[in-house]
């Protein structure tokens, strides 16, 4: 795990930042960032906000190249710190992991009100990266979301490397959608960040995310 990533005693610790009993309302953040570098003029904090009715849909990437340079590692830590967030703001969560040649829903949509490390086991024994697979079955459970809940806002997180090949349509039905881009090779690809360009999505980097939660 990176040093720029502040555990302290819990994972819900790490979203308390910049402000006394504040965490950040990475909604709206995102929102205000759009597709400049992220800093702390961007940073948006929940204080005692309603709820708000919003599913956040986590697409994590298991594939061979996310396990190599700790990547999956890393990924997972990061869902835990949002995981416990969503837990303190009774925002609901899905968690699908997609590797090999599968994609699985391992959680919710529910609010998560307590953890389980099989949720974020790999699949698939790493192999290769089924983006699409992920996307279509993220989509699908997005759909099924807002046939029951028409009103709640929905946002689709997908944690990559980009190391795939295909052109995944955007699910009709998420307002909103963020790649959260784990490559960190020399020779980078740039496939999250194309990505985003033609969905009109966001796209940070792990390092601005790890950073921006370190504040």
């Amino acid at each position: 795990m990176r040093s720029g990533f502040r555990w302290r005693q819990g994972a819900g610790d790490v979203s308390r930042v910049g402000l006394a009993g504040a965490r950040i309302a990475w909604p709206r953040t995102l929102a205000a960032k759009r597709n400049e570098q992220l800093t702390t003029d961007h940073l948006r904090f929940k204080h005692e906000e309603a709820h708000s009715g919003v599913l956040h849909c986590f697409l994590l990437d298991c594939s061979a190249s996310m396990m190599a340079g700790q990547r999956l590692a890393l990924a997972k830590g990061i869902l835990v710190a949002l995981f416990d967030q969503a837990r303190m703001t009774r925002d609901q969560v899905a968690l699908i992991c997609f590797g090999g040649s599968e994609a699985d829903v391992r959680f919710g949509p529910a609010v998560p009100r307590w953890w389980n490390e099989r949720w974020l086991s790999p699949i698939g024994g790493g192999g290769g990266t089924p983006l699409l697979l992920g996307i279509e079955t993220a989509a699908s459970l997005l759909e099924r979301a807002a046939r029951k809940r028409p009103t709640q806002q929905r946002w689709l997180w997908v944690f990559s490397d980009g190391r795939s090949s295909g052109s995944p349509v955007r699910p009709r039905v998420a307002d909103e959608v963020v790649f959260v881009d784990f490559e960190d090779s020399p020779s980078r690809l740039g496939r999250c960040s194309r990505m985003a360009g033609l969905w009109r999505a966001q796209c940070i980097s792990s390092d601005e995310l790890i950073c921006a939660r370190s504040r």
